[in-house]
């Protein structure tokens, strides 16, 4: 049985004159054409109009020498693509049909939704790779048939294909390679990076294996370039499948999945010259690009092929022609008479998006500390913007945190809080992130968990270029890196709230003079400092030894976000604590994700952090959380407790961002201030509430204040006195509080400088975290 002819002997026909070589490759193609034209134009009969556009054009550029030489599929939809973005805009009016350019795409046709795209490593390497390879990895790693599917097109057997693809794949690593040596990597990169390529084929002996795994280990930028070259594949159908296809690329892949890779083409010459016939003259002004070549090239090929299309045209129709260089719109007849000059339909000009941008680190990036970077879009437009790809630029020193999933080749990094739609990749030392259109009045938000190193430069800030298909939107952070300052642990975005209640896990002995009094928060000694402090047992529980309870109230129909348990105590030792939640029987051991340890005047002190969030979202929130057994020491003047610090959404919330910071500072004594930056929030006044977490207040110690850059802010419950915010008081929890302080607070966000200022002048406390929403427009 004779092998059918492969789309490169096809196209070699096509060139020799043979019209029937083309309706085979019609035959093969037209379904891919069709599925990637739904997804960009409306209605079926716009469709075939840009189907038949695409493929007349193609056949004029290959009757002139022109066009590709093997790989027609990527060909063809470059041309596709460009087709639509012409006719659009022809029909609103940027250029008029005389300037669009003649068309012979000799590299994938970028439209502004990806520009930068085409810009990547993997894209260059894929773009340098001869014909025929791009178009067995178009087929078989993009579209992902399988190699009988395709071996048609390549004249291969099925075998053969598989062989192909094999090489293919070789040389893209390879070129991706040079790729990244000629980018000038550091001096100790350059000999790892050559011995990548065996290493994936497992080629290298086992001396040189260690000495690759060793150095990706602590070099983050070879690590990314390992795990991209590990799995070439998902590189290629994240970023060059929407360099060929455009951002429409899943749809157009599920379409011909779901068409399948062949379309009955028999009798295409007829369709597609009817087409043509078929086409209003409004399109034939519109497409004169097109439409003119279109007739003029099926004529010529009837004449060299002898073949005669199925219905010819009309004695009316303008007379066919050699195609030429240079295309001239269709010869319309004169008629006898002018008609009477009708107005034309007035149509109100289309909606524009106008988009505005801004990064930030949320809090600050702090040295040798992890952060989060908030990207923010808002359309101050009448329309709608087409889809938003973001590419993020990090600061010298700072990095992408390891991503929650990983594909083998692309890093798919898994946004902070309410994603909103955003989907994020690692791309080089930053991010590029893409979302569906942004409706015009909307904003949107995606935040990005960050990693700080100790010789992280100070200096520029992150910054981004944004592209939502319409002019381009750049935006660069005020501030970069500092050396002092507190880092987000969670951000998020929409109709969010804060919440933080907590207690104390030591207390006054009730067999002591005065101790019922000072719990009630009455009295001269309410201070730790004054008691031998003693483990407090409030459950009933024989399990536990120290226990104290705190009731959370939530906004009516809310759900939590995000829920992070705090717990801090004297001295060095910060193991587990035990968690009940509300409506439980039993306690559950809850290890510390992070802990700080500071130095008090009194000795040493940590703070340890868990996300609890699953718990929380678990349990019903609403009502009292109990914690227990959390290590510590009984003793005058020690500390012991507990805070539950929760983000909540919900219909009757405003709009608002959010953010936790929960850097452990020592304030007082010869630190007697500190300011920490709020950067990412909104820059000008608007409303704000702060939920505070500090440990080792004491009551009676005046001079602790805080301010949101508006003057120093009156707490909401204890003493309720500006001057002494720290007072031994926690929301959710009656009478003193001995060293635990729970405060709400709530003022204008400064607009020159937005930030936290902490300040403490007779007293020493640990300042532990700061959960705080701020208005925002929606």
């Amino acid at each position: 049985m004779e092998s059918p002819l492969s789309d490169a002997d096809l196209l070699k026909e096509v060139r020799a004159g043979d019209a029937a070589a083309y309706g085979r490759l019609y035959e093969r193609h037209v379904a891919a054409a069709r599925a990637l034209a739904r997804q960009l134009v409306r209605g079926e009969s716009e469709v075939e109009d840009v189907v038949a556009e695409s493929f007349t054009k193609i056949l004029d550029l290959v009757g002139r020498g022109g066009g590709p030489e093997s790989g027609f599929r990527t060909y063809l939809l470059t041309v596709v693509r460009r087709t639509v973005y012409d006719r659009h805009r022809v029909e609103s009016r940027q250029v008029t049909t005389g300037e669009i350019e003649q068309y012979d795409p000799g590299v994938p046709f970028v439209d502004p939704a990806l520009v930068g795209l085409e810009r990547s490593m993997i894209s260059r390497a894929f773009l340098s790779l001869p014909e025929r390879w791009r178009a067995v990895l178009w087929h078989t790693e993009v579209e992902k048939c399988k190699p009988a599917e395709v071996a048609s097109l390549l004249g291969l057997s099925a075998n053969g294909v598989a062989a192909l693809a094999y090489r293919a794949r070789e040389g893209l690593r390879q070129a991706y390679l040079q790729m990244h040596l000629r980018a000038a990597p550091a001096h100790e990169c350059r000999p790892v990076i050559g011995k990548m390529g065996a290493y994936v084929r497992g080629g290298l002996a086992r001396r040189d294996s260690r000495t690759v795994d060793d150095h990706v280990n602590d070099c983050e930028e070879c690590h990314g370039v390992l795990l991209e070259l590990a799995d070439v594949n998902r590189g290629l159908r994240v970023i060059v499948g929407p360099l060929v296809a455009g951002p429409v690329f899943a749809g157009y892949a599920a379409a011909l999945a779901k068409a399948g890779s062949a379309v009955g083409g028999a009798g295409w010459l007829s369709r597609l010259s009817g087409r043509l016939r078929r086409t209003p003259s409004r399109r034939q002004v519109l497409t004169a690009g097109g439409v003119a070549v279109a007739s003029a090239a099926v004529a010529a090929f009837v004449l060299v092929s002898g073949e005669e299309p199925a219905t010819r045209p009309p004695a009316a129709a303008a007379p066919l022609a050699q195609p030429s260089a240079s295309v001239q719109p269709v010869p319309m007849p004169v008629p006898s008479e002018p008609p009477a000059r009708v107005p034309p339909p007035r149509r109100e000009p289309p909606g524009r998006p106008r988009l505005r941008a801004t990064i930030d680190a949320l809090g600050a990036l702090v040295r040798a500390q992890p952060g989060i970077v908030g990207l923010r879009l808002r359309n101050d437009g009448d329309g709608p913007s087409g889809e938003l790809a973001a590419t993020v630029e990090l600061p010298p020193g700072v990095t992408l945190l390891p991503p929650a999933r990983r594909g083998h080749g692309v890093a798919l990094l898994a946004p902070v809080g309410t994603v909103d739609g955003w989907s994020c990749r690692q791309a080089g030392l930053g991010a590029r992130c893409v979302r569906q259109p942004l409706a015009a009045g909307q904003g949107t938000a995606v935040f990005l968990r960050v990693l700080v190193s100790e010789q992280a430069p100070e200096g520029a800030g992150p910054a981004v270029l944004v592209d939502g298909g319409g002019p381009r939107v750049r935006a660069r952070a005020e501030q970069g890196v500092r050396t002092v300052g507190a880092s987000a642990r969670f951000a998020t975005e929409g109709r969010v709230a804060v919440r933080a209640v907590g207690n104390t896990l030591l207390s006054c002995s009730e067999e002591h003079d005065g101790c019922a009094e000072a719990r009630r928060r009455q009295g001269d000694r309410r201070d730790n400092d004054l008691w031998p402090m003693t483990a407090l047992d409030q459950d009933s529980s024989p399990a536990t030894t120290a226990s104290s309870a705190a009731r959370l109230t939530l906004p009516k129909d809310s759900r939590v976000v995000w829920a992070g348990l705090y717990w801090s105590a004297s001295g060095t030792e910060a193991g587990p604590i035990k968690v009940r939640a509300p409506g439980r029987r039993t306690y559950v051991s809850v290890r510390p994700d992070h802990v700080t340890t500071l130095a008090m005047p009194l000795g040493p002190a940590y703070q340890a952090f868990a996300d609890v969030t699953a718990l929380a979202g678990q349990a019903r929130p609403n009502g009292f959380w109990w914690a227990a057994d959390a290590p510590m020491a009984e003793g005058a003047s020690n500390h012991a407790g507990w805070s539950l610090v929760v983000i909540v959404t919900g219909p009757r919330q405003p709009y608002s961002q959010a953010v936790v910071l929960d850097t452990a500072t020592v304030v007082g004594g010869p630190t007697r201030m500190i300011h920490l930056p709020l950067g990412g929030l909104s820059p000008v006044a608007a409303p704000a509430r702060a939920e505070l977490v500090t440990w080792e207040g004491d009551a009676d110690l005046g001079g602790d204040k805080v301010s949101l850059g508006t003057g120093a802010i009156r707490p909401a419950s204890g003493d309720r006195d500006r001057d002494n915010v720290f007072d031994g008081s926690a929301n959710g929890a009656a009478g003193m509080t001995f060293g635990v302080d729970v405060d709400t607070v709530a003022a204008e966000l400064g607009r020159r400088d937005p930030g936290l200022t902490i300040a403490a002048d007779r007293d020493v406390v640990l300042f532990g975290v700061a959960a705080l929403s701020v208005r925002a427009r929606s």
